[in-house]
């Protein structure tokens, strides 16, 4: 038996819940997949899975094997990385997930110089502001802003986005120009920004000195997409409190207006997120370096609105 191939195989299914999900993640036929935990449920004595027409489960069994399968294979995978010239010149595939905006106007245009710096890499870059299952879907690292609440994962900070608050001409003609954050409750009206992950809709967070104005706001429109948030505040639907670099060129060309101009708007970290159990592969490390360095130095994530 090839018992690290069926190892993986293992741990692939507990991760995913699914002998199909799992096959072709491995890249292998789901009936060699089946083999191999058959074979190892057969040399351990033991049922790791319990396997249905609608789910798989695993068996306390199972959870204790994973547990140890899992260390075994980081182990042997850094292993083969220190002993090999894959610590030297990292090698092999990287699965990233990033949002679109930050993707089209940061990471895009610096990718060159990674791939120029490590060649072997290939990237397979996601572009989603969905909630990604790292493990389950076997992605190496998410790039999210905000505050990252799952304690199971590492989150490292690489950068500060900083906002504006923007509404269209058209709606200023129509409704007038907020002198004050707390107009938001009475007169004037939002764009809401909803989480995909958690469905709750982000604050709008005002400072000015001393006084601090977090706003619920009456609003007509709410949407879970950056792309639809800054179109309804062309459409004239509302106020935005945007990241700058994402609405700079409709600044610059008076599509949007800032308003509120001498309150703060808020400010939002960014992080790189990656399973604990990956967090020594070289690719994955030199990644996670090169991108927390392009953050530190972009202005895109120092900018704030002229």
């Amino acid at each position: 038996m090839d018992q690290l191939a069926a190892m993986r195989a293992f741990t692939r299914v507990v991760e995913t819940g699914s002998f199909t999900r799992s096959a072709d993640l491995l890249r292998m036929p789901k009936a060699t997949l089946t083999k191999h935990i058959q074979t190892l449920e057969g040399h351990l004595q033991t049922r790791l899975l319990n396997r249905t027409t609608r789910r798989v489960t695993v068996t306390p069994d199972g959870a204790a094997y994973y547990e140890r399968a899992l260390a075994i294979l980081h182990d042997i995978d850094e292993l083969d990385g220190s002993l090999s010239s894959a610590q030297a010149v990292p090698r092999g595939k990287l699965r990233i997930d990033i949002s679109p905006s930050l993707a089209t106007r940061l990471l895009m245009p610096a990718l060159p110089d990674f791939l120029e710096r490590y060649p072997d890499i290939a990237l397979d870059v996601g572009c989603t502001d969905r909630p990604v299952d790292l493990l389950g879907e076997n992605v190496d690292c998410v790039i999210r802003v905000g505050e990252i609440q799952d304690p199971n994962l590492v989150a490292r900070r690489i950068g500060v986005l900083r906002f504006v608050t923007a509404a269209s001409p058209g709606y200023i003609a129509r409704y007038g120009t907020p002198r004050h954050p707390l107009d938001f409750e009475e007169t004037h009206k939002l764009i809401r920004y909803f989480s995909q992950q958690s469905g709750r809709y982000h604050p709008f967070d005002f400072t000015r000195g001393d006084e601090v104005v977090e706003l619920t706001g009456r609003y007509s429109v709410a949407t879970n997409d950056g792309n639809a948030y800054i179109a309804a505040a062309l459409a004239g639907l509302g106020a935005v409190m945007s990241p700058v670099f994402q609405v700079e060129e409709h600044l610059a060309s008076g599509a949007l207006v800032p308003i509120l101009t001498d309150w703060a708007a808020g400010e939002m970290p960014i992080h790189v997120v990656y399973p604990p159990s990956r967090h020594l592969t070289s690719r994955l490390r030199v990644f996670v370096d090169w991108v927390a360095e392009l953050f530190a130095r972009s202005e895109v994530t120092r900018r704030r609105a002229a």
